[in-house]
């Protein structure tokens, strides 16, 4: 459309070249500030409706003719205006026609056409200008998120009408109240409450259409019972990379703020286990470590519990924590690297999913993996002989970054709102227990 502008404004100049009112005209509308549409549409009602017209100029394509009328015109005399037919055998819109062929519905008829068309102009013109940058923007409709049973307990926290806005997204309604299922844009059911039977799916209430979400943070190995749901969830909640819903739980972000100090180191090594079970990886691990490193275990399977607010300040006097997870699974990397390791300032020795998982989210400088060792005792060697250089080697990537802890279940909810617009709602997870234990 530029270019058409400038077509115009060059035919203006070629065909009028003592008047500059048209010239002037077009180029005060090309500012940085006026859209190409809004440009060339000014332009083009300029010319055809300027009080003192130039002689009409023929813009012909095949089987046509378009007449632009340009300034400095005087009026043609009677015998000239009879000739105004822009090279064609038949008269144009704008010319008289001869005594022998006198047609005034034809004079009628083109000044009824350009009636209409002005009309549509002045129609086209209002739609630019409130289509113009600058203008008022459409409100974005708010999304409801039902919430079918809220995660591990009965009695759903208080959902504010601004709850999604104090994480940044705004827009978006958290709901529990299920008398909003024929409303909601989405449904959540979380897998816990589905496994033990403390909520059912109200399949025969489900409005046609309506997405489904299927959330879960455990790992595969503690989630059971997925065969029956095959071709009902449309959308997956996971801390799965791959997830419809991705929500880690945590990451690193810039630091914004002055570098925290490190906490003062008086212990070598410490593990929080709430259920110890001999067949697990990690039980097995512990039993192979524990003759070469002090490990101080804490949790309800040692009978050292800590309270919420003691966790972090305990775990913080240690130089490394074992982020022993309970399942090896692709992904699955939960509170005990982020919290317990990360957060609380002391080095994670990680057992989980394969190193490169673990720096898809960190740097490789900034844990222990222990595949890295061929065995417990050269992991607990390299931990006890690491001198003071070394170790806060694995804390460069305080300078830059801090921890962000995602536990809230409020926050992963209301992250639905924000991948809602790029989900697709025709696809179904048929088999959802195949994909899960990939």
């Amino acid at each position: 459309m530029g270019r058409a502008l400038l077509r115009c404004q060059s035919a203006c100049t070629r065909l009028c070249p003592g008047h500059g009112t048209a010239v002037s005209f077009l180029s005060l509308l090309e500012g940085n500030q006026t859209s190409l549409d809004l440009r060339l549409g000014l332009a083009f009602l300029f010319l055809e409706w300027m009080p003192t017209p130039c002689p009409p100029a023929c813009l012909s394509t095949p089987g046509t003719h378009r007449l632009l009328p340009f300034p400095d015109w005087k009026a043609p005399s009677w015998e000239s205006r009879k000739e105004a037919t822009c090279n064609s055998s038949s008269p144009g819109p704008w010319a008289e026609p001869t005594v022998q062929g006198y047609h005034p519905t034809r004079r009628l008829r083109a000044w009824g056409g350009l009636a209409g068309g002005a009309t549509f102009m002045v129609i086209w013109f209002f739609w630019l200008w409130g289509s113009a940058p600058g203008s008022a923007p459409v409100p974005q409709s708010t999304l409801t998120i039902l919430i079918w049973h809220w995660p591990f307990t009965n009695r759903p926290p208080e959902l504010p009408g601004d709850t999604c806005t104090r994480y940044g997204m705004a827009s978006c309604r958290l709901s529990a109240n299920r008398s909003l299922l024929a409303s909601a844009d989405a449904v959540v059911f979380h897998h816990r409450e589905l496994q033990t039977r403390q909520s059912l799916l109200p399949l025969d209430q489900r409005p046609h259409g309506q997405p489904w979400v299927w959330a879960s943070m455990e790992s595969p190995s503690n989630t059971h019972g997925l065969h029956r749901f095959r071709g009902i969830f449309n959308w997956v909640l996971s801390y799965r990379r791959d997830s419809d819903i991705f929500v880690p739980y945590g990451r690193l972000e810039p630091l914004s703020g002055p570098t925290s100090p490190l906490p003062a180191k008086s212990r070598m090594a410490a593990w929080v286990i709430s259920n110890f079970q001999e067949r697990q990886q990690r039980a097995k691990l512990y039993r192979q470590l524990a003759p070469h490193l002090q490990v101080d275990v804490f949790g309800r399977a040692s009978g050292r519990p800590l309270c919420a607010n003691c966790l972090l300040p305990t775990l913080a006097r240690y130089r490394f924590y074992l982020a022993f997870e309970n399942s090896q699974h692709r992904d699955y990397i939960t509170e005990k690297f982020w919290r317990n390791a990360l957060a609380a300032g002391a080095v994670p020795v990680a057992l989980g999913p394969p190193r490169a998982t673990y720096e898809a989210f960190v740097p490789p400088d900034a844990f222990v993996h222990v595949d890295d060792f061929s065995s417990a005792r050269e992991l607990a060697v390299f931990l006890v002989s690491m001198n003071e250089s070394r170790y806060r080697g694995f804390f460069a990537w305080r300078d830059r970054l801090r921890v962000r802890l995602l536990g809230d279940w409020r926050e992963r909810f209301c992250t639905i709102c924000a991948r809602y617009p790029y989900l697709p709602r025709s696809q179904v997870y048929e088999d959802l227990e195949s994909w899960f234990q990939a």
